[in-house]
């Protein structure tokens, strides 16, 4: 799935994963390919990006997850 990590100043992270692990303010949601649609606030945290491969992490202060049609996209506040 496609995913997008954008802060106030720049982007944090552009391209693919195999699973997102987000910190929202009911505890982690981690979404997988083929996710439900989901709009939700984040609270200040961690966002885990994993690939086949490596594993990411990116600390952000809050924002907001949309999840829709295999796209990730967090606004970091």
């Amino acid at each position: 799935m496609e995913v997008q990590i954008i802060s106030p100043d720049k982007m944090l992270f552009n391209g693919e994963a195999t699973l997102v692990v987000v910190p929202c303010t009911d505890g982690q949601i981690g979404i997988l390919n083929n996710h439900a649609p989901l709009v939700s606030s984040l609270v200040k945290g961690v966002v885990k990006v994993k690939n086949e491969d490596k594993e990411e992490f990116y600390d952000i202060p809050g924002g907001v997850v949309e999840v829709s049609s295999n796209k990730v996209t967090v606004l970091a506040s």
